[in-house]
């Protein structure tokens, strides 16, 4: 028998259960083996964002969530939406198409976005249950168009979509654009050194004096996760995330409470790396662990130290992952300067879809421009990776 499918809409991830949400976010078995669990898309993390005022009233970000139910199984798919007002904390940049939209004489905001709020990180986006019956997919597409509409949204975004996500959108008629990050690819190495001996003898002397000129003879450097982290260290490192949000983007997206609220919902999956003089905390930075990848998120300093950035967010990142068994670290947005400290350069996804035809088939030129331009750029990186290569070896 053919399922038959309904949509809601909800505005508070309170209104649906966790389990059931989590069901579809992080399905069992995980549906691409390539992300078997990622702390964005649960419900976890997104309520926290909810709950500690992050989201919601004031901030730009409204939440729309949609449902997709089955009359015999339930909750089947479902999405993370909002509604924005501004293109601020999405790490996709598109402030130029509004520029163009609303010179066309359209109004470009409010737009429907969906995403994991302030987080650059792929992962799933249409959240499917395992045993999610056929059409399941295509029902909550239909339902993120019917929402755009009754909202009266220009546009809708799906921002770092994974690429069977992606393919799924484009097949629906969504336009792809690729974007670029860097990502550390643990290729079973047994410790930091065996890491350093693949690369060539100048870069890795150069980790080494950057590792030892960051710590000096002042500085500790702690890891902590679980139990472990005590309200002290996050009353230390949100000082340190103020301080950079103040002064990298004006306005810094998550409060206090959010930190709390993770602290208590999810405390297994962080890993704090903070720097210590004496008694007291002086630079830090938050990682979210997936089974398979650490997530390097925000970092902030109340000290000047040359390097201690590539220390505290880079270098023990690599460290707990090869301790640790994990396949990747991925540190964020942005950074060519990830490159010459092991990172390998990747693409990214987003899928887009305005309601203006002519919008969108001009989008769609430009994203093919603009890709060709992203491979090359990334060829070019490629090359200048500094791994060890055959000639270097045999000499």
């Amino acid at each position: 028998m053919a399922s038959t499918f309904s949509a809601r809409i909800i505005q508070s991830l309170d209104s649906v259960d966790a389990a059931q949400w989590d069901a579809c976010a992080n399905p069992q078995p995980a549906q691409d083996a390539a992300e078997r669990f990622n702390p964005f898309v649960s419900h976890a993390f997104l309520s926290a964002l909810e709950r500690s005022g992050s989201v919601g009233r004031g901030t730009g970000w409204a939440p729309f969530h949609v449902l997709v139910e089955d009359a015999n199984a339930g909750l089947v798919a479902c999405a993370p939406a909002y509604l924005k007002s501004h293109s601020l904390g999405e790490y996709v940049f598109d402030q130029n198409w509004a520029q163009a939209y609303e010179r066309a004489g359209g109004r470009y905001y409010p737009k429907l976005q969906i995403a994991a709020p302030f987080t650059p990180v792929t992962g799933r986006r249409l959240l499917l249950r395992a045993d999610a019956p056929d059409g399941a997919q295509a029902a909550l597409i239909g339902a993120l168009r019917g929402l755009r509409e009754a909202a009266d949204a220009s546009s809708i975004h799906v921002t770092f979509p994974t690429p069977t996500d992606a393919r799924a959108l484009e097949a629906a008629g969504f336009t792809l654009r690729a974007g670029q990050q860097f990502h550390f690819e643990n290729d079973g190495y047994r410790d930091f050194d065996d890491f350093l001996d693949a690369l060539a003898a100048r870069k890795r002397k150069a980790i080494r004096r950057e590792r030892r000129d960051a710590v000096g003879p002042d500085l500790t450097i702690e890891t902590l996760t679980g139990a472990d982290i005590a309200p002290a260290h996050w009353d230390a490192f949100f000082a340190f995330y103020m301080d950079t949000g103040a002064r990298k983007w004006g306005r810094p997206y998550l409060t206090r409470a959010f930190f709390d609220l993770i602290g208590a919902t999810m405390p297994a999956r962080i890993l704090l790396v903070l720097a210590r003089r004496g008694d007291d905390y002086v630079a830090g930075a938050i990682n979210f662990l997936g089974d398979d990848a650490i997530y390097g998120r925000n970092w902030g300093a109340l000290i000047e130290r040359p390097f201690l950035h590539f220390e505290v967010c880079y270098y023990q990142a690599i460290d707990y992952a090869i301790r640790h068994g994990y396949r990747r670290v991925e540190a964020g947005a942005q950074g060519e300067h990830k490159l010459a400290r092991g990172y390998r350069p990747v693409l990214t996804w987003s899928a887009h879809e305005f309601a203006d035809a002519g919008f969108h088939a001009a989008i769609a030129d430009y994203c093919r421009r603009e890709r060709a331009a992203m491979d090359a750029v990334i060829a070019e990186q490629q090359d200048a990776l500094p791994f060890r290569n055959s000639h270097e070896e045999m000499m």
